[in-house]
């Protein structure tokens, strides 16, 4: 007699055994999703100039290269947030999370780099 082999059915990444990969994608998917409306004013700021002179005071007396320069590391930077989160779920290692630590960070110090060359 043949034996039958039972599979039990498999669940997607809200079972208990979900894959990493497929855990990574739906937290990007996420963090994509909160931060959308911020990297699309980042784009908008970076691709018009002319936006610099909604901010008053100091920030109006900017270069314009400064002042888009400084708009278009804000927008990769929450472009590369999603990848950056996924990623770092989906390997969740002691290293993975020091990678992602410090590729933000050097975004950080860029950006605080910038501003300080650029808008203050």
């Amino acid at each position: 007699m043949a034996t039958r082999h039972d599979q039990e059915p498999h669940g997607g990444v809200l079972s208990g055994n979900g894959s990493p990969g497929l855990w990574g994608a739906l937290i990007g998917l996420i963090v994509f999703a909160f931060v959308a409306v911020p990297i699309s004013a980042a784009f908008r700021f970076a691709t018009h100039p002319s936006t610099q002179q909604l901010f008053g005071g100091r920030l109006e007396e900017a270069t314009t290269t400064g002042y888009v320069l400084f708009w278009w590391v804000v927008t990769i930077l929450l472009l590369a947030l999603p990848f950056l989160v996924g990623w770092g779920v989906a390997k969740l290692s002691g290293k993975t999370i020091g990678i992602i630590a410090a590729i933000l960070g050097v975004f950080f110090i860029a950006i605080l780099i910038m501003g300080q060359l650029y808008v203050f």
